[in-house]
């Protein structure tokens, strides 16, 4: 049996998280119902369920993806950028001790998302210099 993660996150208007998750997934939601839909991913492994309504914002710092390669991390570029969506580039930069290469999108409810891949361990913790307007991205916290 494989391990696979569930995460279920609220959103205010189903349809637009759908449209957003179909573009940073690649993928088609699995099942849709009324107030609620389903991605079951195979890569990365993930159960990933929208529920509408309740509220959205839980403490969640940032979700990601981590890739195998930049070429990948560029790929998911392309992807939401043909979608419309807007992206922030991170290349090779040094985030939670290890050096990446990273973009962000932000979901139609604010949770930010990276695409990432880990080239190498860092001695030092680094700090994204991406600031979203509800504070900073990567590892840090948003009271500083």
């Amino acid at each position: 049996m494989i391990l696979k993660p569930h995460v279920a996150i609220n959103v205010r208007n189903l349809e637009q998280s759908i449209e957003f998750y179909r573009h940073l997934f690649g993928e088609e939601p699995v099942k849709v119902r009324p107030g609620y839909a389903k991605f079951d991913l195979d890569e990365p492994a993930l159960n990933f369920t929208l529920n509408e309504g309740g509220e959205v914002n839980g403490g969640i710092n940032h979700l990601g993806i981590q890739v195998g390669s930049t070429e990948e991390v560029l790929a998911a570029k392309e992807r939401l950028k043909s979608a419309g969506l807007a992206t922030f580039d991170e290349m090779d930069t040094t985030c939670c001790y290890a050096r990446q290469d990273k973009i962000w999108v932000t979901s139609p409810d604010g949770h930010r998302w990276e695409v990432f891949v880990v080239k190498a361990d860092a001695d030092q913790y680094g700090k994204s210099s991406v600031n979203f307007e509800s504070g900073s991205a990567c590892c840090t916290t948003n009271n500083g």
